[in-house]
Formats: C-alpha cells, sequence, structure tokens
C-alpha cells in the first residue's frame, strides 16, 4: 500500500483518558506502518461546568513521538470553521475522528465538512451512537455529524447496527476493540500488591475505570456483597475516579458491611500505575448496566486477566464465557456464583490459558487495514 497522510481528530495529550490513550496507540501504529500521521485534539475539550471528574489533564510525560494540535474549542464555531479550514490545506488522504457523544457533533460535523472539501475521506471511529446517558439533543447532533462522514468503524456489533440503521447507504465495519499494551509489562502478583499495600494473604477482584451509573458499581457491591469472603480470602479493588456523587456508594459498602473487604484506590488512575493493578488481580469483573465495548477488557487481555462481565452490549462478544471467564446476566446471586466458582474450583490457570489464546485477534494492525478498507 501507498503511504498515506493521516489525520485522527479525538482526544489526545495533554488531555486523559481511554479515548487519548487509544488515540496515541493509533496513531503510533500508522507511524510504525510508514504513514503520515497526527493528532488534532482540543484546546478546550469540556468546560469546567460540564466535566465531572476532578480534571481533564494528565500528568503523563509529554508524548515526544508524536504530532497533536490542540486546537478545537468544543463550543465555539468560529473555531470549528478556522480548525477545518486550516487543516484543510493540508491535504490528507484519510481523517479519522472519534465519535463518543453528541455533545462534541457540531464541532466534528463542521470540522469534517471542510475537510472533505480539500479531498480527504472521512472516517468515524464510533464509540457510541446512541448514549449511555441520553439528552434531548442526541438525535439531531449525532445525525449532524454522521452525515458528514464517508464511513465508520464500530468495536461493538450493537454500535455497527445503530450506524447501519442511520445510514445505510454508508459501510460500517466491525473490529473488535483493539488489545491496550502501551502500559507496561506484567509484574509477578505478589510485588504489585507490594507496590499498592495490599495484604498479601487475600485474593483480589478488580473493578477499574471511571465510575458512573452505567458501569454498575452498585450490582458488583451487592453480588459481593452475596460471597463466603472470608472463606475465599477474597478482597475487591476499586480503582477509578468517581464521575457522579460518590456517597450512595460509600453507604451502600457500609450498609453491606463491606468496609473492611472493599479497597478504594478512587483517584484517577495515571498510565504508569496501571499494570500494578491488572498483575495484582486475578480477575477483572465489569458488572456493567449497558455497554458498547469496553477498553478495560482490553487492558485484562494485555495482562492475560480472566474476566467476568454482564452480558450487555458488546462485552460478551469479547469474552467468551467459559474459556476466558464468565458472561452473566445481571443478577447479584449468578455474579456471586461465579465468583466462587473462580476461586472454589481454581479456574485461573485454565482462563489464563484461554486469555493468552483468544487475545491474538485484537490487533492495531488489523484496525488500520480495516480502516482503509472503508
Amino acid at each position: 500500500m501507498s503511504k498515506k497522510k493521516v489525520l485522527i481528530v479525538g482526544p489526545a495529550f495533554p488531555l486523559r483518558g481511554g479515548l487519548a490513550t487509544y488515540d496515541e496507540r493509533l496513531c503510533r501504529e500508522f507511524l510504525s506502518q510508514g504513514h503520515s500521521c497526527e493528532i488534532l485534539s482540543f484546546s478546550l475539550q469540556y468546560p469546567k461546568i460540564l466535566f465531572p471528574g476532578k480534571t481533564q489533564f494528565s500528568s503523563d510525560p509529554k508524548p515526544n513521538d508524536l504530532v497533536i494540535h490542540s486546537a478545537i474549542n468544543s463550543i465555539n464555531p468560529f473555531n470549528w470553521i478556522r480548525v477545518g479550514n486550516n487543516f484543510a490545506k493540508e491535504k490528507y488522504d484519510l481523517v479519522i475522528f472519534r465519535y463518543w457523544m453528541s455533545f462534541m457533533a457540531p464541532a466534528f460535523g463542521t470540522i469534517a465538512r471542510l475537510l472533505k472539501k480539500s479531498g480527504a475521506k472521512v472516517i468515524a471511529i464510533t464509540d457510541n451512537i446512541v448514549p449511555h446517558e441520553k439528552r434531548f439533543f442526541d438525535t439531531a447532533f449525532t445525525s449532524y455529524f454522521l452525515n458528514a462522514c464517508d464511513g465508520f468503524l464500530s468495536m461493538s456489533k450493537e454500535v455497527q447496527a445503530q450506524a447501519q440503521a442511520l445510514q445505510p447507504t454508508k459501510k460500517v465495519a466491525y473490529v473488535a476493540h483493539p488489545m491496550y499494551d502501551m502500559f507496561g509489562p506484567a509484574i509477578e502478583k505478589n510485588k504489585a500488591k507490594e507496590i499498592l499495600g495490599l495484604d498479601p494473604n487475600f485474593h483480589y477482584l478488580l473493578f477499574f475505570g471511571f465510575i458512573r451509573k452505567y458501569k454498575g458499581l452498585n450490582l458488583l457491591l451487592e453480588s459481593f456483597a452475596k460471597l463466603d469472603r472470608k472463606q475465599l480470602k477474597v478482597k475487591l479493588i476499586v480503582a477509578g475516579e468517581f464521575y457522579e456523587p460518590s456517597e450512595p456508594y460509600l453507604e451502600q459498602i457500609t450498609q453491606l458491611g463491606l468496609t473492611e473487604d472493599v479497597v478504594l484506590k478512587t483517584d484517577f488512575i495515571p498510565n504508569p500505575e496501571v499494570a500494578n493493578y491488572f498483575s495484582a488481580a486475578d480477575m477483572v469483573v465489569q458488572t456493567y448496566l449497558s455497554a458498547t465495548q469496553s477498553g478495560v477488557t482490553q487492558i485484562a487481555y494485555y495482562y492475560n486477566k480472566p474476566m467476568l462481565v454482564t452480558d450487555v452490549g458488546g462485552l460478551a462478544e469479547l469474552v467468551p464465557t467459559g474459556k476466558v471467564g464468565y458472561v452473566c446476566s445481571q443478577d447479584s446471586s449468578q455474579i456471586a456464583h461465579a465468583i466462587s466458582d473462580f476461586y472454589q474450583n481454581q479456574r485461573e490457570a485454565n482462563f489464563v490459558a484461554g486469555v493468552a489464546s483468544e487475545k491474538a485477534k485484537f490487533t492495531w494492525e488489523y484496525l488500520t487495514q480495516e480502516l482503509f478498507s472503508i
């Protein structure tokens, strides 16, 4: 294939979070293949009043191997026109938008239209089309953006179906979320526990990532309370920042008698510390109430960790039950039974072997090939 000039439009350093991590890793994949690739990110992603966390910005070192333009102001239409016209002059072959919420659609739709006038093909990687938390403007804003695109790539079959329903004449490819392989190597389990200040005499489950209602931490706590925790010698690590009030969860922990058995690490977890949490855990647990796909699953794959997920969105597509872990309904008794089975029947070694064989499917090279094919 001839070398292409590629632009990725979406969050990147100094912004933090899974989207930024993904965009930077995708950019590196294009560069490793000999293509030209840059990232067009935000000068203002969210006004402070709309951002649920403590800060939007990363404490990690600047990635000096990437060209990142922090230029888009998400709420300034004059900025969208200026940015679109300026980057249209660069004559990109392929422009890839990361689309995850309708709030960004007016800015992205305007910039996409201006870039298309320069001859660029515009593809959207659609994390979500129907949002987890719905707003009155979702349909109109999303249509404005989708109409500006030439094609789409989704990371769950649910989102693929949504895109095909809204844009039936355009190609919509499905590629599973690639494996996150940029957080550093795994470390020995007891060493990881020592680094985190955990008691090495206990087993640990891991709930990882931003805490929002749709991620079902309340369901996990309810399930965890049903375990014979003393017999299993198991504790739960909750690692990630609250993106909504923490009080209901803290009250639930107290009411269920889980204070001694839940380890709260509820600050944002910087990239250099991610390996510690996954290395310390026996199994990663995602009791989501709704989902499309999850980067957490793909971190678990990299660290060869068994998984328990609920049967929502695209999660079950990525976790073959009985091979790499469990797919459960949103039933606390079933979830508790699966966790008990994992420990009582010593499933970890077999599931780890299953994870190691399954993860070969999730490569960044395959993702870039599909983007070019669209």
